[in-house]
């Protein structure tokens, strides 16, 4: 029997781009994806994944230029057309009806002034999909099933902000499959969501691409979610494909030597060294009884939390568990309701305005986003100095002499301080952020989501950095986070946080080999693997 060859839905061929001033970009660039097939397109921040990516939809970042290539994509019902030759109206025409997109943050692809089914229904109206409204009406409810959501008139007339961040990425992938296109891009669509949601995003994405035989680029630096969905592999360095094959071939038996180090740095849930629990010290953190309400909706429900000098405690949930509301109460960004926080066993005021400029230097905390974190009009020496400025009598001298020390115990050059935020990769500007935290040598860092959007090779150096700054300094450290991975490489003892409530706590080791609760054993079974 004759095997009919199945015609590829994106073929890019030698793509070249390169920056206003004639640096390459993009060196040569070649893939093809099948219908149905999913390509891991994985590298570094720089390494130009995303570049390549939004070349399939005919778009170029600004300053950014096509250099040569094809870029061809096939309509369901037409022939191969090359997105790079099209007039700007037909490119526009041709992204969303042939070539979907969908953005690593639903915010960008959803407008909060809209209702949801509206939002879906307009995708389809700006394409001509449909004969009548009633149609369009058929496709919207149709759609949002078919990314497991309620497509009942109801749950279409919610807004963006009453749904959780898993709910508004799937809202967000029904409107990039809502015109059945044969190419989607998805550009980083999990960093951020908690392995529950995860899950249930890649289980959608996956089934949608192989039931409508769509043709799905894949774009991330989680070579663990890469294991979870993809077909093919397809590694990214200095503008340039240097791997390319099945996933199963790429991550077991990487040939490049990139592609060794990329693998090299996921963590792993086996992996890393448990520490030992401080034992035998008083707590230097101490949480009591805390509770948080908004209106009848209880966020924290009596939380109680130990954190003794030198130790390292993994508070772990999802989104929505109450985790990071939790260590805000902690850091007195926002008050709570009852109970208490103690530093060294004298009870904390609830909010920063009512602490003492010593209880202010000693609490500190890292925010999950560097970029909001930092401010972009000042330097990083400036934005690193500012905790001496505040809360020290320090003169000028001095507070000169303690940046440039703590800016070389977090590895960051010297040569870096009189820079502005956005000329650091997001590895040292985390580390400038981290610099901030430690200028006032404090008792406690908190630590909130800190490593969640960098790659792996950079999250690797900055656990490194924080195990090694708690052992050095003695530092107690609240770990926030989703990504129970990462336990056996940062934390002695972990917390896990289900609705407002701790459901188990104890070492490392004790809970990833034998965990108590039913909800420790799901978040350990959705935890995506090489």
């Amino acid at each position: 029997m004759t095997q009919v060859a199945v015609r590829n839905a994106l073929v890019v061929s030698d793509l070249r781009v390169a920056t206003l001033t004639g640096t390459p970009v993009l060196k040569g660039v070649s893939y093809e994806i099948a219908p149905g097939e999913v390509l891991a397109l994985v590298g570094e921040s720089g390494s130009g994944k995303t570049t390549a990516g939004l070349a399939a939809l005919g778009h170029f970042r600004q300053g950014l230029v096509s250099r040569g290539g094809t870029v061809l994509a096939s309509p369901r019902d037409g022939e191969p057309v090359n997105v790079l030759e099209l007039p700007e109206r037909e490119r526009r025409a041709l992204r969303g009806a042939t070539v979907a997109y969908i953005p690593q943050d639903p915010a960008l692809s959803l407008n909060p002034a809209l209702r949801i089914g509206r939002q879906i229904s307009e995708v389809l109206e700006v394409h001509g999909y449909g004969a009548s409204d009633a149609e369009r009406a058929a496709r919207v409810a149709e759609v949002l099933t078919e990314v497991g959501l309620p497509g009942d008139e109801a749950y279409q007339r919610r807004y963006p902000h009453q749904l959780s961040g898993g709910q508004q990425q799937r809202v967000g992938i029904a409107m990039a499959f809502a015109c059945r296109p044969s190419v989607v891009v998805l550009d980083e669509p999990t960093t951020g969501l908690d392995v529950m949601t995860q899950t249930l995003v890649l289980r959608t994405v996956k089934e949608l691409t192989t039931h409508h035989d769509v043709a799905a680029l894949y774009i991330t630096h989680d070579l663990a979610v890469v294991s979870a969905i993809a077909d093919r592999v397809a590694v990214m360095y200095q503008g340039e494909l240097v791997e390319t094959g099945g996933t199963e071939e790429v991550l077991r038996r990487p040939g490049h030597a990139y592609t060794r180090r990329l693998v090299a740095a996921v963590p792993h849930l086996d992996g890393g060294s448990p520490g030992t629990p401080a034992s035998g010290t008083a707590p230097v953190l101490a949480v009591r009884a805390l509770a948080v309400s908004y209106g009848d909706h209880r966020v924290l429900r009596g939380v109680d939390l130990d954190v003794r000098p030198g130790e390292c405690l993994m508070l772990l949930g999802e989104s929505g568990s109450g985790k990071t509301t939790l260590s805000q109460c902690i850091a007195g960004l926002r008050e709570h309701d009852g109970g208490s926080v103690e530093l060294d066993g004298a009870t904390l005021p609830a909010a920063t305005r009512a602490r003492s400029a010593e209880q202010l230097r000693a609490v500190q905390y890292v925010f999950q986003s560097p970029f909001s974190s930092l401010n972009p009009r000042k330097t990083i020496a400036q934005s690193v100095e500012a905790p001496l400025r505040t809360l020290t009598d320090l003169d000028r001298a001095a507070r000169r002499d303690r940046v440039a020390e703590v800016l070389d115990r977090v590895r960051l050059s010297r040569a870096l301080a009189d820079r502005l935020p956005d000329q650091l990769s997001g590895g040292e500007r985390q580390r400038a952020a981290i610099a901030r935290a430690l200028v006032t040598t404090p008792r406690v860092l908190l630590c909130d989501e800190v490593t969640s959007a960098l790659d792996v090779s950079v999250q690797a150096t900055i656990v490194d950095l924080l195990r090694e700054l708690r052992e050095e300094l003695g530092m107690a450290m609240l770990f926030v986070t989703h990504n129970i991975a990462l336990a056996r490489h940062i934390a002695d003892r972990i917390a896990v946080l289900r609705d407002g409530e701790v459901v188990e706590e104890g070492a490392v080791d004790d809970v990833l080999t034998a965990p108590a609760h039913p909800y420790t054993r799901e978040l350990l079974a959705h935890t995506p693997r090489i």
